[in-house]
């Protein structure tokens, strides 16, 4: 992958600022079709007009267990149930966990889908199926890896590409970006379904990374280093042109600086693109509306990026140092009712009710897509470690903002939320809503490396959902 910003690490093949400049063109290894997307950004899938102008999609890595956050089973059994009640919230009928009391405030806003399937029970098989909107060949391949057959892109690579062939411009920004880092299997092989797939890296998202836990959190491409001041930056600039016309006249060629190379170094030389990633700019009320932790301060780096034109942000729940082996992240394998009490649960909701608050007041929540995901549940039981297995077969998603109907919930499982009862979602259909909101129409083709027309989705828009 080709990363313009971030400290190399074991999640990515990133090249460094320095090996930005020996980066000649790149192009797109599949073809998207412009005119097509031209034609029908206005009019998507059977009718339907776009909401939205950009879309905020937070990944809980791990799976978290439906029946302590979206989908309580109060009348089920005590080693189902779990350890928590369902509370009230501000839409009669409309029942969340206990845990999410500050997002039960804002359920108006909110679209539960609580029939979710992938029918894969392994994180990095499943995963690729809700981030791409296609199966991994085979399902229930834990440790996958990036590569054929499973290359189609991630739901950021045709934001990113569709964002191209639009031809909306952020200036210095990219049209889709990830953060604060990529998520990986424990051996730290990146998950597939990431990146741009097949269209090719000029389709990968951006790579913003950098570590969440720190106070004022700093992008390392993004400092100007020691002494070097923005008008030598322009000079150095300046510099690579004229060495890039010189070449270009000796190879015959009209190519100068490539375009990708051209936007990192307006990234950082462009204050304001340099500020839409700076924390420090927010009032302390606001930073401490969304929580100050990893997850809450990497939601509103999100808001930020939106509010300054990005398209797609997708936020990752990262495994952060000291994590138990057995319960990592969201994957709560033992010891569930203390890691959803004390650990995961309370960073969500603050989060998530500080985002909807925000881009309410903001008057950004009827133009902004918000989607909370997983790769996907956990098992109807606990087990003897007092924790749940993988579980594909149901989960639930919460959807809210543009485009969206708040306070219902579409679909449901079983009384243990173990199957779908009506209503099922797959991620094929998921990935058609998004789309379709966002003004992409799912059924644009696609040339994969063999020449093959593909379509974006195949899925079909839930229009019981869309306002």
């Amino acid at each position: 992958m080709l990363r313009w910003m971030g400290r190399p690490s074991r999640l990515c093949e990133g090249l460094s600022r320095r090996e930005i400049l020996r980066v000649g063109g790149l192009g797109i290894a599949g073809g998207l079709s412009t005119g097509q997307l031209l034609a029908a950004q206005s009019q998507v899938a059977g009718g339907l007009r776009p909401k939205a102008k950009n879309c905020i999609l937070l990944m809980l890595t791990g799976g978290p267990p439906q029946h302590s956050t979206w989908d309580p089973k109060p009348d089920a059994p005590a080693e189902v149930r779990g350890a928590f009640a369902p509370i009230a919230t501000n839409v009669p009928g409309l029942s969340i966990s206990e845990l999410l009391p500050r997002t039960a405030r804002h359920a108006d806003k909110l679209c539960l889908l609580r029939a979710m399937s992938t029918d894969d029970n392994a994180h990095s098989s499943s995963a690729y199926y809700m981030l791409t909107g296609r199966p991994h060949a085979p399902k229930n391949f834990e440790n996958a890896k990036p590569g054929a057959p499973n290359d189609f892109p991630s739901l950021g690579g045709m934001v990113m590409a569709a964002s191209e062939m639009q031809g909306i411009r952020l200036g210095a920004l990219p049209g889709s970006v990830t953060l604060p880092q990529r998520v990986a299997n424990t051996d730290g092989s990146v998950w597939p379904g990431q990146d741009g797939g097949f269209l090719g890296r000029a389709s990968d998202p951006w790579l913003i990374q950098y570590d969440a836990r720190e106070k004022s959190p700093k992008i390392a491409e993004l400092q100007f280093d020691t002494g070097l001041e923005p008008h030598r930056v322009s000079a150095r600039r300046d510099l690579l042109d004229h060495l890039s016309r010189t070449m270009s006249r000796l190879a015959e060629s009209e190519a100068t600086v490539d375009p990708y190379t051209s936007r990192a170094w307006e990234l950082l030389t462009h204050p304001t693109a340099r500020g839409a990633f700076d924390l420090g700019l927010e009032t302390d009320a606001t930073r401490d509306l969304y929580g100050r932790t990893p997850f809450g301060q990497s939601v509103l780096m999100a808001r930020r990026l939106v509010e300054s034109g990005v398209r797609l942000v997708h936020v990752n729940w990262f495994r952060g140092e000291g994590e138990p082996d057995m319960n990592p992240v969201w994957d709560s394998h033992v010891d569930e009712t203390n890691r959803l009490k004390n650990v995961l649960v309370p960073p969500l909701d603050m989060a998530l009710s500080g985002l909807l608050a925000d881009l309410e007041h903001r008057g950004l929540l009827d133009e902004t897509l918000v989607a909370v995901v997983s790769e996907f549940g956990r098992s109807p039981r606990l087990d003897g470690n007092g924790g749940r297995g993988h579980w594909g077969h149901v989960f639930s998603v919460a959807l809210a903002g543009a485009g969206i109907r708040g306070g219902i919930a579409y679909g449901a499982s079983d009384a243990q939320a173990a199957w779908p009862k009506d209503g099922r979602v797959s991620p094929e259909d998921l990935h058609a809503t998004i789309l379709t909101i966002l003004g992409i129409p799912p059924e644009t083709e696609l040339t994969d490396p063999l020449g093959r027309p593909i379509v974006l989705s195949r899925g079909e828009p839930i229009r019981a959902i869309l306002a």
